[in-house]
């Protein structure tokens, strides 16, 4: 096993003992009753793209840990006025215990992390990765499987342009799941080894939800169809999410979306709101994982 992680830039940096660490304590977290163990704290939540939610997540994940928040958007920073990521990190660095970012070039979160000495978590950059939705997907899944491994967990969508599908595949295949990923080709990377060892490519929505465990919808944004192959009235007849469809995976199968779900675009309604769907449910563990996240790259470090 390895030590424990400085920062959290992305899935494939952790063994699978320190994901289950990672979810074991959050089983453990609370935020109806906060801890004290990060109390002194002080975090920067550095995003540089609006995400309500996992900022939002993030910032009452610190808190219910005792951790004092600064939350500082790009359009009101000194950013605006040239300042670099490397000054602005290491003005915080001077401030603050540990940095949140979120930042629209892949990468940027592992530039900093090399810049500055104080730990970095990827709350989301580019299209390259978001650990924290990795871990709290793997949450949610294992409130309804009893183990990853053997599982088969299709997602379908937008996976060429999606950040929680990499960080998704990665940890579900670090702990032994089966990782087919379905969407029209113009939405799909060239081949499976750009997205994560083992991961299979299946084009066909039907073929792919056969005796599916877990299925992922992921966002699709209709402006990217525009000028290619596939419209949304095709993807909607061939890759939403509906009630017959769903019937091809097994009984037990559950739904799951990142968000922000589209209704009536991904899936429908009936399906959203079905008995099957824990849609919410990730919402809510996300504030579990958060803190488990901020105890482990946090606890004992001053």
């Amino acid at each position: 096993m390895k030590a424990k992680p400085r920062s959290l830039l992305a899935i494939e940096s952790l063994d699978s003992r320190q994901i289950l660490d990672i979810l074991a304590l959050a089983r453990r977290m609370n935020p109806a009753r906060p801890r004290t163990t990060l109390r002194g704290r002080r975090i920067a939540l550095l995003f540089y793209e609006n995400s309500t939610r996992t900022r939002t997540s993030f910032e009452i994940a610190a808190k219910s840990l005792g951790a004092s928040t600064v939350v500082i958007h790009a359009t009101t920073a000194s950013i605006e006025k040239g300042e670099s990521l490397k000054d602005t990190g290491r003005t915080l660095q001077s401030i603050v215990d540990a940095i949140v970012m979120r930042h629209p070039s892949s990468g940027a979160p592992m530039l900093l992390s090399r810049l500055i000495e104080i730990p970095i978590i990827n709350a989301g950059d580019g299209m390259h990765a978001h650990p924290s939705q990795g871990l709290l997907d793997a949450f949610t899944i294992l409130n309804h499987k009893k183990s990853l491994k053997g599982l088969k967990i299709v997602t379908i969508g937008d996976i060429f342009h999606s950040r929680v599908a990499r960080s998704d595949a990665h940890l579900f295949s670090k702990l032994g799941a089966r990782v087919v990923f379905c969407g029209p080709d113009v939405l799909l990377p060239n081949t499976a080894t750009e997205l994560a060892p083992g991961v299979e490519i299946v084009r066909d929505m039907e073929t792919a939800l056969k005796g599916a465990d877990v299925v992922m919808m992921l966002r699709v944004q209709q402006e990217r169809l525009q000028g290619m192959q596939i419209n949304v009235d095709e993807y909607i007849r061939r890759y939403q999410l509906t009630a017959s469809r769903l019937k091809l995976a097994k009984k037990d199968a559950i739904v799951m979306h990142p968000g922000p779900m589209i209704r009536g675009m991904e899936m429908t309604d009936e399906v959203a709101d079905c008995k099957q769907s824990v849609v919410l449910e990730q919402v809510l563990n996300g504030v579990k994982v958060r803190m488990a996240i901020l105890q482990t790259i946090l606890g004992g470090r001053r």
